[in-house]
């Protein structure tokens, strides 16, 4: 392996840019260890270190079977696609590779098939889109639906033409022979590495639906990527959850599948109302007096079941299902379809009954309300136990990386909620020369955060900002609440002072669309929340101001965070510290860690919350942060400014 990363190796003969870096071979060692010795090891590298060729090559060079996560499919696309094969012909390893996602990235043969027949789509647009994978379908051998360019992840589409665990006829499925997720499942299966997504994993360990839970006992190695948003991917999986937008679906395909192969059997449009009806009952009954929603809403399940509110619509729903199960598994031998609706009719209505009994102890219930639909939650705290017990379950290597793991040596805010205490902790701190390369700035003369006149002073600000550099800016807010008022002030200031930079603003257009507009940077300001604070690299002068609009505290009156609060204090712990600061350091460092990307980047990062300044935790974020050079006043941030746009304007 020290062969591999040397001057003269195989990864420097294959790319005349590659340089050692002692970082990287720091890492790489100790992801080789932690083979040999299959021991389970955290490891937070910074940004620059090379931390995907640190981990990958070990483990092509080791021979054995392994599992890679990552934490989006666009992640796993970049190492199945490039890294991965760059890599195995350097090396010269004869390794076989395997991409594995849920089901709702590959085709289903049979809905599209449906989706032909019966499918009512709401405008042209959708229309032309199942053309365009009907066309795509007749060529393609992988099904990965990520093939289609242009093909947004929210088109009404994607549920019309793929299959969900409940809706799946499995091998009763007239289109079995060819499909698109048993071939990939197959391939993982005889591979010797597979990349895999965190959702996925947890998915499948909660539900044994994507072959993750078949394949983990035969590998030797599993690596978490981004292993930051692991516990949070963990959560979302591992407990239950009951949405009306599933009874909706339930309810709609109960009545196309009844009137396709049983018209006049049973009274179909009763049936399915039925369902759907109650759904909607529920949804009203969640919602309470909150008629007009916009977003999302996390709600308290306490508040919304309070005096049994909840009670009579979820009784209802789950009679509902269970009146629908019956006319449906009467119906079981006139087509295969009609034993899986009564099996997803008898989840529903044991789901529904589970919501209408106490929370487990240890889990955590609320409600996702948006204006169309209700999702109800339980979910555990943490994934301690989960993680645990698979460790347990066989010798293997595990290996936990990303950029940002926590702000102590101990990396605490994520061993502590996976239970790897137990684990080999490595810091491994970024190449970059910042104390030259980027610039840090608090601004002294900002309202509080949770003043009104916040947004509009941050607005303002990043305007100056983006004025002297000709664009290349982004702001990213902690809140989607703040960023049209945020917006509003940055258009205000360029339009009074005459200067012409486009706006762009998260939520006006698809995210890649959005980044793809921002391109060079050159006269673009971009607007964003949490979905631009990390994963996004911008190398270059394209992204020379990052402004961060307060600091990124967990919200209190979340009910996950309430109940985490609940629990550190019932172990004798300080929430404050060991949750609100730890969690605000790590995204803090994700959001700052846009701006260098590499070691000729230049930039400048503007915390607009005056609450740093002199206070314990201030000083302790700060800390967490790469060592920047300070600025202390907005004329200092001009110059620097001026002097970063120099060499790029010219």
């Amino acid at each position: 392996m020290a062969e591999a990363f040397d001057e003269g190796g195989p990864l420097a003969r294959r790319d005349p840019g590659f340089r050692p870096r002692e970082a990287q071979d720091r890492l790489s060692a100790a992801v080789a260890d932690a083979l040999d010795q299959r021991t389970a090891l955290v490891a937070e590298a910074g940004t620059g270190v090379g931390k995907t060729f640190a981990y990958l090559v070990p483990l092509l060079l080791a021979g054995g079977r392994a599992l890679v996560s990552t934490a989006t499919k666009s992640l796993q696309d970049q190492l199945f696609l490039r890294d991965l094969p760059r890599l195995r012909d350097a090396l010269g390893v004869p390794v076989t590779l395997a991409l594995l996602k849920g089901r709702s990235s590959y085709l289903c043969r049979h809905r599209l098939e449906m989706a032909r027949l019966t499918a009512q789509l709401p405008d042209r647009w959708a229309v032309r889109q199942l053309a365009r994978v009907e066309t795509w379908a007749q060529a393609t051998k992988s099904g990965d639906l990520a093939e289609i360019d242009g093909l947004d992840d929210r088109s009404p589409v994607i549920p019309l033409v793929t299959s969900t665990r409940e809706n799946c006829l499995g091998s009763d499925c007239p289109a079995y022979r060819n499909c698109h997720v048993m071939q990939a499942r197959r391939e993982a299966m005889a591979a010797d590495l597979v990349v895999i997504n965190h959702h996925l994993f947890f998915a499948d360990l909660s539900l044994r639906d994507s072959g993750v839970a078949e394949l983990l006992p035969t590998v030797d190695a599993a690596v978490f990527d981004e292993a930051h948003q692991l516990v949070e991917a963990g959560v979302q999986f591992l407990g239950h959850n009951l949405g009306t937008g599933q009874a909706l679906d339930l309810a709609r395909d109960i009545l196309a599948t009844g009137l396709q192969h049983a018209r006049g059997l049973q009274d179909w449009q009763v049936l399915a109302a039925g369902v759907e009806l109650k759904a909607r009952e529920l949804r009203l009954a969640c919602a309470g007096p909150r008629r007009d929603v916009k977003g999302t809403l996390k709600l308290r399940y306490e508040e919304c079941a309070a005096d049994d509110g909840l009670a009579t619509p979820l009784a209802e729903l789950a009679q509902a299902a269970d009146n629908a199960a019956l006319a449906l598994e009467a119906m079981e031998g006139a087509a295969p379809d009609f034993l899986r609706l009564a099996q997803r009719a008898r989840s529903l209505s044991a789901l529904a009954t589970r919501f209408s009994g106490e929370a487990p102890t240890g889990h955590v219930r609320w409600v996702d309300l948006t204006t169309h639909q209700a999702r109800l939650v339980e979910s555990p705290l943490d994934i301690r136990a989960m993680l645990t017990e698979q460790r347990q379950k066989a010798p293997r290597t595990w290996v936990f990386t990303s950029a940002t793991l926590g702000d102590d040596d101990a990396l605490g805010w994520f061993t502590r909620t996976t239970g790897l205490e137990d684990a080999v902790h490595l810091r491994v701190g970024s190449p970059f020369d910042y104390p030259s390369q980027a610039r840090l700035w608090v601004p002294a003369r900002l309202p509080l955060p949770n003043e009104a006149g916040h947004p509009a002073a941050v607005g303002t600000l990043a305007a100056r900002c983006a004025h002297r550099l000709g664009g290349r800016t982004f702001v990213l807010t902690t809140t989607l609440r703040v960023l049209p008022g945020i917006a509003e002030a940055l258009r205000a200031w360029l339009d009074r002072h005459g200067v012409s930079l486009e706006v762009l603003v998260q939520g006006s257009e698809p995210r890649r669309t959005l980044l793809q507009r921002f391109g060079d940077g050159v006269g673009k300001v971009l607007v964003g929340s949490h979905s631009f604070w990390e994963g996004i690299d911008m190398p270059g002068d394209a992204l020379q101001c990052v402004l961060i609009d307060k600091l990124p505290f967990p919200p209190p009156n979340d009910p996950l965070v309430e109940a985490r609060v609940r629990q550190l204090k019932a172990e004798g712990h300080d929430p404050f510290d060991a949750y609100f600061v730890a969690e605000a350091a790590v995204a803090l460092k994700q959001g700052a860690g846009r701006l260098i990307r590499t070691e000729t980047d230049r930039g400048l990062l503007v915390l607009c919350d005056t609450r740093l300044a002199g206070s314990r935790y201030g000083k302790r974020l700060l800390a967490a942060l790469p060592p920047m050079g300070r600025i202390g006043s907005e004329e200092e941030a001009g110059a620097w400014l001026a002097d970063l746009a120099g060499p790029a304007a010219g």
